[in-house]
C-alpha cells in the first residue's frame, strides 16, 4: 500500500542560522506517515467540527499570504543563561527584528506576520506573571506589522512541557491552567486591539518524545488520552480569552489538532471549541510532499524536483486541500495553514514552482498560508531561510516572484 509521507512543522524547533547554536535535536517540521489509502483517511471527515460560518470563511479567505518570524521570539533557553530577556530574540536568529524588516516582508507582497512566541523563560515563579519588557517587545513588533494594515497572528510557541503544557491525562490539570494564566495575561495586554490581531492558543501539541510525537494513532489509548486534553486546553484558550475584555469577546482564534497536523484534526477524536461569536479557525502545519519539502538530501527517498506536469509532485497538496474542503470550509470552518514551505536544496526553480502550486491550490478554496522562514541558509540543517535580516535582500528571487504572482491576483 503506498503511503504518503507529510510532515507539519510548525514548530521549527530550531535551526539556527548560527552554527555553534545549532542543537541536532530541533526540525523545523516533523513528519506524519499517513499511511492509509485516501479511502480510508477520509474517515476522518466524521470530526465533531461543529459550525462557524460564511463569516469568519469570507475573513479568513482574504486574509492573503503570510511569512513566519521563526526562531526569533520562540527561542528558549537551553542552558545559554541569558541574564537579559531580550537576549532570546537573537539567540537563534542572530538578528534584532526591525521595522524595516517587517516593511521588506510587506513590500514582498505579504500580508501575514506570524510571530511564534516561547513564554516559559518570561514568567516569574509561583504566580507564573508575564514579564513586562518581554511582552512589551512582542508589542513592539506585533506594531511593526498591525500598524500598516497587516493581519498578526502571536501564539504560544515552545512551551510544550510537562512543566507548562503537555497533553496527557497526568498533566491534564496543569496544562490547562497553564493555558488560562498565559493567555488571561496576553489577552489583556492585547485587548484594544481589533480583529486583524489573530491570537492561536497552543503550538503542535503532541506526545513529546514518545513513539507517537508525530503519528497519531487512534487506536492508541495514548493518542485518544492526548488529543481529549488538546480538546479541553482549546477549549480553556477560547473561554479564557473570551472573558478578557475588550476586542477579545469578538477576536478571531486559532486551534490546532493533534500536532497541528491534518490527521490530527481529521480523526474523530478533535472537537472543534464551543464559541458563541463563531469566530474560531483551525490552525494545520503541512510541508508536503514531505520528501520534496521537509526530507534532508541526504536521506534515502528525498527528491528536489517539483513538476506541476507530474502527480508524484502535486498529489498530496491537491489531496490536502480537498480533504480540508471536505471537513471544514464545507461546514462553515475557516482553515490556516500557519507553516508550510521547502528547504533549500539548491533548487531554486523547482522550490518556486513549488510555492506557486501550493499557494494556488490554497487560494482556489479560501486558505491562507504561511511560508516558515527560520533565518537558515546553512546546508548543515533545515535552511528555510528567505530574508536576510540584517540587509534586507531577499536571497531567492525566482520564490519571491512566484510570490508576489499569488498575492497580485
Amino acid at each position: 500500500m503506498k503511503k504518503i509521507c507529510v510532515f507539519l512543522l510548525s514548530v521549527l524547533l530550531l535551526l539556527t542560522g548560527c552554527a555553534p547554536m545549532w542543537d541536532s535535536s530541533y526540525h523545523t517540521g516533523r513528519h506524519e506517515d499517513f499511511g492509509k489509502e485516501e479511502n480510508e483517511m477520509s474517515e476522518g471527515n466524521g470530526a465533531q467540527t461543529g459550525t462557524t460560518g460564511t463569516e469568519a470563511l469570507e475573513f479568513v479567505a482574504n486574509m492573503g499570504v503570510g511569512w513566519n518570524l521563526g526562531n526569533t521570539m520562540d527561542a528558549y533557553d537551553n542552558g545559554f543563561g541569558f541574564n537579559s530577556e531580550l537576549s532570546y530574540e537573537t539567540m537563534w536568529s542572530g538578528a534584532v527584528t526591525t521595522q524595516e524588516l517587517v516593511d521588506a516582508v510587506k513590500a514582498a507582497g505579504f500580508n501575514i506576520l506570524r510571530i511564534p512566541i516561547s513564554w516559559n523563560n518570561h514568567l516569574s515563579k509561583g504566580d507564573r506573571k508575564i514579564n513586562e519588557e518581554w511582552i512589551n517587545r512582542v508589542r513592539e513588533i506585533v506594531d511593526y506589522a498591525y500598524n500598516q494594515d497587516m493581519y498578526v497572528i502571536i501564539n504560544t510557541h515552545h512551551d510544550l512541557h510537562i512543566a507548562y503544557y503537555y497533553p496527557s491525562k497526568e498533566y491534564e490539570e496543569r496544562s490547562v491552567a497553564f493555558v488560562e494564566t498565559v493567555w488571561s495575561q496576553i489577552a489583556e495586554y492585547f485587548k484594544d486591539y481589533g480583529d486583524r490581531l489573530i491570537f492561536e492558543g497552543i503550538n503542535e501539541p503532541r506526545l513529546k518524545d514518545t513513539k507517537y510525537e508525530w503519528n497519531f494513532d487512534s487506536n492508541a489509548t495514548e493518542c485518544v488520552e492526548a488529543m481529549e486534553v488538546i480538546n479541553k486546553m482549546n477549549q480553556a484558550f477560547v473561554d479564557t480569552v473570551r472573558n478578557a475584555g475588550g476586542n477579545n469577546a469578538t477576536r478571531y482564534l486559532m486551534v490546532p489538532g493533534y500536532a497541528a497536523s491534518l490527521h490530527g484534526c481529521t480523526n474523530e477524536y478533535f472537537v472543534l471549541p464551543a464559541d458563541a461569536q463563531n469566530r474560531v479557525i483551525v490552525s494545520i502545519h503541512a510541508y508536503v510532499p514531505y520528501n520534496f519539502a521537509l526530507q534532508a538530501e541526504t536521506e534515502s527517498g528525498s527528491v528536489k524536483k517539483f513538476n506541476t506536469a507530474n502527480i508524484s509532485s502535486t498529489r498530496d497538496i491537491d489531496w490536502m486541500m480537498d480533504s480540508i474542503q471536505e471537513t471544514f470550509l464545507s461546514k462553515g470552518v475557516p482553515v490556516i495553514i500557519g507553516e508550510f514551505g521547502a528547504r533549500d536544496k539548491d533548487n531554486e526553480e523547482d522550490r518556486a514552482a513549488y510555492v506557486k502550486y501550493y499557494l494556488d491550490a490554497a487560494k482556489e478554496v479560501g486558505v491562507p498560508c504561511l511560508l516558515w522562514d527560520n533565518h537558515n541558509f546553512s546546508d548543515s540543517g533545515e535552511a528555510f531561510g528567505l530574508i536576510d535580516r540584517e540587509t534586507y535582500e531577499w536571497k531567492f528571487p525566482l520564490i519571491m516572484d512566484a510570490i508576489s504572482e499569488v498575492a497580485g491576483k
